[in-house]
């Protein structure tokens, strides 16, 4: 079996991982992962023919090749990897988890930081048990600082990945129903959220990014040095305050007693502030210039069907596709309301992973959809079933794509939001 320290001297000359045989750069390392219908050491001589300098396995009785790199656990060897590389490169390293925003977060703050830094971040949401371990791995000396994003939906999930990230700073957006399936309850995602909370504080020197109106984070983060920003006219490091929001969200931010920056974003929602402002406090506290930070808020342009706003020719799509739960529902339904239009449309596909509050959860939501008033209100999936007869409901996305062949809709603002597996992000080309 071969150690974490052998490993990473093979690492340090073949700096390159990949865990797909469909994209195997010449050197680079192949870690035979498993998934639910596959074994990644089925295919690692395919990896090596493909041009990866190496393999490493954790299947007994694979062919005799000295390219193979056998390990007892090839996922922890991976996790485990990715720990010894961040703490030889000791990158200064932001964390960021939470129930809704935490990609836009992301974004927004590897944007702000990118004014005066070289930045490594996550790609999309890569932010799980392996999406982690990669991006660390591909952090290189020249990466000044680092902003990972780190998800979960099971409890101890965020403990984990901090043990590997090790970060300096953390960033919790905020603690919402979401995952319930597999957290048992909203208290279930705070202490797993929490979680990132109680490792940065056995580290010495850690500070955290508090959105400090949160009454919930304010109580989890108790004892911790914390960066603080949240509305304005309550004396936190950085507040702030919406100024506009139609469609595309305004606002103004400030350093304490400090002068009012203005900022027309490119973000749909007025709950995307928040996000913003949390953007705005670890740029400040890193030293980017507030006029830089200013133009990288401005200058960001969302993507990953979140927040985006499309114009097809024939309607105007508020596409919001990626996920969904009953925190982020009620904040793009409010926030969709105060957009004026004189013919607005809703699809709304199911909430997945909620468990036991699924039932209600839907219910509710289907309730507030049905008081807005659109001129057409569609919910998709199983779990609207019996909800709000007076609306209409699809099986499934197919159903919505064949009503949409038969019958165009023209001359409307459509708010499209739903759970990732709903699919919903495939209808644009069809409005």
């Amino acid at each position: 079996m071969t150690d974490i320290p052998s490993l990473y001297k093979l690492f340090c000359t073949h700096p390159t991982i990949t865990t797909d045989t469909r994209h195997c750069p010449e050197g680079s390392i192949f870690f035979a992962l498993k998934g639910a219908s596959f074994d990644g050491n089925d295919f690692a001589k395919a990896a090596l023919e493909q041009g990866c300098a190496y393999a490493v396995v954790d299947k007994k009785g694979l062919d005799d090749d000295e390219r193979l790199i056998h390990v007892a656990d090839v996922l922890k060897t991976l996790q485990e990897l990715a720990a010894h590389h961040r703490r030889q490169l000791r990158t200064p390293i932001v964390q960021i988890t939470g129930t809704n925003g935490k990609t836009t977060t992301k974004e927004l703050t590897a944007a702000v930081l990118s004014r005066k830094f070289n930045v490594h971040f996550t790609q999309g949401n890569f932010n799980n048990h392996i999406g982690v371990p990669k991006t660390l791995l591909a952090m290189t000396p020249q990466h000044q600082v680092a902003v990972v994003e780190t998800g979960a939906n099971h409890p101890g999930e965020i403990a984990e990945l901090s043990k590997i990230v090790d970060a300096d700073c953390g960033l919790i957006t905020n603690i919402g129903v979401a995952h319930i399936e597999g957290f048992g309850s909203i208290e279930g995602v705070a202490k797993t959220k929490g979680e990132l909370y109680d490792y940065l504080r056995q580290k010495p020197g850690s500070l955290i990014f508090l959105h400090a109106d949160n009454p919930r984070l304010a109580g989890m983060a108790e004892g911790l040095d914390s960066y603080k920003y949240g509305l304005a006219g309550k004396g936190y490091d950085i507040e702030g305050e919406v100024t506009g929001c139609s469609p595309f969200l305004a606002l103004k931010w400030r350093r304490r007693g400090g002068e009012w920056h203005e900022v027309q974003t490119h973000l749909i929602g007025a709950y995307n502030c928040d996000n913003a402002l949390a953007a705005a406090a670890v740029g400040c506290h890193f030293g980017v210039n507030e006029n830089d930070i200013t133009a990288a808020l401005a200058d960001y342009v969302p993507s990953n069907n979140r927040s985006e706003l499309k114009e097809t020719g024939r309607n105007s799509l508020i596409i919001d596709a990626y996920n969904a739960n009953p925190t982020s529902m009620k904040a793009a339904l409010d926030n969709f309301a105060l957009i004026p239009h004189p013919h607005k449309m809703m699809i709304l596909g199911e909430m997945r992973e909620l468990g036991t509050v699924s039932a209600e959860a839907h219910q509710k939501l289907a309730a507030q959809a049905e008081a807005m008033g659109c001129e057409a209100v569609w919910l998709v999936g199983e779990a609207f079933a019996g909800c709000a007869p007076s609306l209409r409901h699809f099986a499934d996305v197919e159903e919505v794509k064949q009503q949409l062949t038969e019958q165009s809709v023209e001359g409307r603002l459509i708010l499209i939001k739903g759970s990732n597996g709903t699919r919903l992000f495939t209808l644009p080309p069809l409005l």
